[in-house]
């Protein structure tokens, strides 16, 4: 039976990357998937991984209807298999409702990928209602790391190697962007709670107030 999954994870754990995968899996088997995505790194209408890879895919806009644009589609010629959806946590909850009725209605796979929570630790919108909704539940199971060695499992915002907890819910960037912009780090949560990032942690072991005071 067709079912919507939700493939969940930090950033930089894989989850782009499994997408691809899953996409080239099928694709490599006859099959035609359509694959959207909303605010990938690499631009609009792009699906992107870390390591590289990346294909075209159907920019799914705020206020776009997901299940229309693929029975129009359809009603014109077109074969799809399955659905891929990347950045799922970006889409509005009636584009995840959308989703949900592409699986039940259209009888085709969906395979869903996001992160759950954003840089405070607060649910997207998209992402609870997936957790509502979805058939499946898969925690990715490349882990990230935080800097300290632990695993990672929560998302910080950073701005010049610093934490910041207050801003818009979504913003682009990575985790590989310039100090000076605004970027992301993967943390454990006891380090996201003290806000040390890995810069706050280097300046911290440079710090003179740290170093061992030699004896007289």
């Amino acid at each position: 039976m067709p079912e919507l999954v939700f493939f969940s994870g930090t950033m930089d754990c894989g989850k782009s990357t499994l997408a691809l995968q899953i996409g080239h899996n099928r694709s490599a088997r006859g099959l035609q998937g359509v694959i959207f995505t909303r605010d990938d790194r690499a631009g609009e209408g792009k699906l992107s991984s870390r390591l590289g890879l990346v294909t075209d895919a159907v920019e799914a806009a705020p206020g776009m209807d997901l299940y229309g644009y693929l029975v129009e589609q359809m009603s014109h010629g077109a074969k799809v298999d399955y659905v891929i959806v990347d950045e799922a946590q970006f889409l509005a909850p009636v584009q995840i409702d959308q989703l949900a009725r592409i699986v039940d209605d259209l009888v085709l796979d969906v395979f869903a990928f996001g992160i759950t929570t954003d840089f405070r630790t607060k649910l997207f919108p998209g992402s609870q209602r997936l957790i509502e909704l979805a058939d499946r539940v898969e925690t990715l199971q490349v882990e990230a790391m935080c800097w300290c060695g632990a695993r990672a499992t929560h998302n910080a915002r950073t701005l010049a190697g610093e934490m910041v907890v207050e801003g818009e819910q979504v913003v682009v960037g990575d985790v590989a962007g310039s100090a000076a912009e605004v970027g992301y780090e993967v943390l454990c949560r006891r380090h996201h709670r003290r806000r040390m990032t890995s810069a706050a942690a280097h300046a911290g072991a440079l710090s003179p107030d740290v170093l061992p005071v030699a004896s007289a």
